[in-house]
C-alpha cells in the first residue's frame, strides 16, 4: 500500500490490541516515553501527516505525529522566531488540507506562499528530508487564488465597504481612543437608519461633515448628539489615512468572504494566498482587515456543528499586530468570534513569534500547537521561553532546553485527538512541502491572476451614488470643492472645542451608547429603508446578497 492509499484509510500508526502503535524497525525498541508519545498520535481516522518523532537526539520514522482532520476547526498556534520554519509548516499544513478537499487561507506577509500553486522541486536538501521522516515525497502544485488588499501588489483586489467594515475595525485602524470609537459607532447607525450608504472614505467624510454643520448638529440630539471635537479627531484622522493611500482598500465591488470556501473541479480544496508584502508596512491596516474577512464570514456562515473536516482553515499570520494596542472590547470581541466561528466549521490559525503574543482567552482556545524554535539571548528572550514553557501540557522533556536547540523544520506539537483530548507533547521532524518553496515568478503569476474567474467581478473598482452624492444633492448639489470646504471648517471648528470638551465628552457617550435606547434603536437599524443591517460583535455588516 502507498503512502497516499494509507492516508485515505486512516495512514500509519494504527493502534495494535495491546494499546501501543504498530511499529516497524527501532520504533519497537524506544523507551517507554517515547513509546507512550507515539500511542498518542495513533489515530484511526483521516489525518494530517507532520512529520517524524524526535526523540534523545535521534529523528524516529516509525512514529509519526499527526493531527486529526476533523479536530482542525479547533484553531491553532504556529509560532517561533524568525527564520526557524513557521512558513514551510504552514504550507505543509495548507497542502495536505487542500488534498483531503478543505480549502484554506493563507496571508502571505513575506510573499514568498505563491508557491503553494506550482510543483516543488527536488533537490539533496528536500530528498535528505523525505527520507529522514518517511515521506513519499513528490512534486505537486495545489489549486490557488492570489488576492491583494486593494489591488496592491499581484492580486485580485480585495476591498470592503465603509458601512460594512464597521466603526469597530475601523477606529482601529485610525486609531482612535474609545471615545471617538463611540461616537463613531453613532455617525454609522445614523447612517444605517437614513440609508446612508458608506461606500468609501468620502462617504464617511461627507456624513461627518453633514452632522456638525448647522443642517445637520440636530440629527443626533436625542441620543447625545456628536462632539465637534471629536468630529474634528474622526474628520482629521480620516484625511491622515487617505495620504498615506489608504483610500483604495473602501469601495466597491466588495469581496464577499465566500469565494474563500469554493472547491477545484477535481475536489481539491482552493488554497487562497492574500499577498501582503506590499503593504506590510502598514501593519495596523492589513491585520485589522484580516479580522474584518474573519468576521464577516463568521456573520454570514450557517452553524454546522462538529464536521467531519472544515469547511475552511484561516491562517492568521502576524497574528501580535491584532492585538498591539487593542482595548479591552475589542479583545472581547476576538475572543467571542474565535470561540464561536468554530460550530461554523473554520479553524483558524494563529501564526507569531511566542505564545505570550495572544491573549490568554484567545490562547485557550487553541487547542493546535506547533511551536518552532525559541532564541534566549538576552533576559526578555528568557522570559519568554519559559513563560511558552508553562503553555505546554506537562511533558517527558526539558522544553527549556529542547526549544533552543531545534534546527529549522523542526517543533514541539501537541494537538486535540479524535476525541478532542490534548495529546502528549512531541519533538516533530516535520515533512517537506511538496509544492514550491519560495514565490513563483511574476510574470506566471500575473496570468494566473488575470486568468482567474474573479477577476473580472472584482478588478474594476466602482463608484457608483452613495452617501456623498445624496447629501451633495441635499444640500444643493454642492461640488467637491465646497464639501472639502466643508470637512475642512468642521475640522476647524473640532480643533477649536477639541480640548475644552475631552474631559466631559466620555461619560456623555458612554452613558448614550450603553443606555437600553440606544440598543434598542441598534436592533431596529434600517427600518426607515425597508431593509434591515445587522451588526456583529465587532460592528461589521453585510447586506444579504
Amino acid at each position: 500500500m502507498s503512502e497516499r492509499e494509507s492516508r485515505a484509510k486512516g495512514g500509519p500508526g494504527t493502534v495494535s490490541s495491546a494499546g501501543a502503535p504498530e511499529t516497524r524497525g527501532i520504533a519497537a525498541a524506544l523507551p517507554q516515553e517515547a513509546l507512550e508519545i507515539a500511542a498518542g498520535y495513533a489515530f484511526g481516522g483521516p489525518a494530517l501527516d507532520l512529520g517524524a518523532l524526535l526523540w534523545d537526539g535521534r529523528c524516529l520514522p516509525d512514529a509519526q505525529v499527526r493531527v486529526p482532520l476533523p479536530m482542525l476547526n479547533r484553531h491553532g498556534l504556529v509560532a517561533g522566531a524568525t527564520g526557524t520554519g513557521k512558513t514551510k509548516t504552514l504550507q505543509l499544513i495548507a497542502e495536505q488540507l487542500s488534498a483531503q478537499g478543505v480549502p484554506v487561507f493563507l496571508a502571505d506577509i513575506k510573499g514568498d506562499l505563491s508557491g503553494v500553486a506550482a510543483p516543488g522541486q527536488a533537490n539533496d536538501k528536500v530528498r535528505s528530508r523525505a527520507a529522514e521522516v518517511h515521506q513519499e515525497w513528490a512534486a505537486t502544485g495545489f489549486p490557488a487564488e492570489f488576492y491583494a488588499l486593494g489591488g496592491i501588489g499581484h492580486g485580485i483586489p480585495v476591498r470592503a465597504t465603509v458601512t460594512s467594515f464597521g466603526p469597530v475595525l475601523l477606529s482601529k485602524v485610525l486609531r482612535l481612543n474609545q471615545t471617538q470609537e463611540q461616537s463613531l459607532g453613532l455617525i454609522f447607525h445614523y447612517a444605517d437608519t437614513k440609508g446612508l450608504e458608506l461606500v468609501d472614505l468620502k462617504d464617511l467624510r461627507a456624513v461627518v461633515a453633514f452632522l456638525t454643520s448647522d443642517e445637520g448638529k440636530g440629527e443626533l440630539r436625542n441620543i447625545g448628539g456628536l462632539s465637534t471635537a471629536t468630529a474634528g479627531v474622526i474628520l482629521r484622522s480620516l484625511t491622515a489615512f487617505e495620504a498615506q493611500g489608504m483610500a483604495d482598500f473602501f469601495g466597491e465591488p466588495e469581496f464577499d468572504t465566500s469565494e474563500f470556501l469554493r472547491t477545484a473541479p477535481d475536489g481539491r480544496g482552493v488554497v487562497s494566498v492574500l499577498e501582503l508584502a506590499a503593504v506590510q508596512d502598514r501593519p495596523q491596516l492589513f491585520s485589522t482587515f484580516l479580522m474584518w474577512l474573519l468576521a464577516d464570514l463568521f456573520h454570514d456562515l450557517p452553524e454546522v456543528g462538529d464536521a467531519d473536516k472544515p469547511k475552511l482553515v484561516f491562517f492568521f499570520d502576524e497574528a501580535h499586530l491584532l492585538f498591539d494596542d487593542a482595548s479591552k472590547a475589542f479583545l472581547d470581541s476576538i475572543a467571542q468570534t474565535v470561540r464561536l466561528i468554530r460550530s461554523k466549521g473554520v479553524g483558524v490559525f494563529f501564526v507569531t513569534q511566542t505564545p505570550k503574543d495572544v491573549p490568554a482567552d484567545v490562547l485557550g482556545q487553541l487547542g493546535n500547537r506547533i511551536q518552532h524554535a525559541l532564541r534566549a539571548f538576552t533576559p526578555d528572550d528568557q522570559r519568554a521561553l519559559k513563560a511558552t514553557v508553562k503553555t505546554f501540557p506537562n511533558s517527558a522533556y526539558d522544553l527549556e532546553e529542547l526549544l533552543t536547540g531545534l534546527g529549522t523544520g523542526e517543533a514541539v506539537v501537541t494537538v486535540l485527538s479524535e476525541k478532542g483530548a490534548p495529546t502528549p507533547v512531541a519533538a516533530t521532524r516535520l515533512r517537506a512541502p511538496e509544492s514550491l518553496m519560495g514565490p513563483v515568478e511574476a510574470g506566471a503569476l500575473e496570468r494566473a491572476v488575470t486568468a482567474s474567474a474573479l477577476y473580472g467581478r472584482y478588478a474594476q473598482a466602482v463608484d457608483r451614488e452613495s452617501a456623498y452624492e445624496r447629501l451633495q444633492t441635499s444640500r444643493g448639489a454642492k461640488g467637491p470643492d465646497e464639501m472639502r470646504e466643508a470637512t475642512a471648517a468642521g475640522e476647524r471648528r473640532g480643533r477649536q472645542q477639541e480640548r475644552e470638551e475631552q474631559q466631559e465628552q466620555p461619560s456623555v457617550v458612554e452613558q448614550v451608547v450603553g443606555s437600553g435606547m440606544f440598543k434598542s434603536l441598534a436592533r431596529s437599524l434600517g427600518s426607515q429603508i425597508g431593509r434591515e443591517i445587522t451588526r456583529s460583535v465587532f460592528g461589521t455588516a453585510r447586506r444579504r446578497r
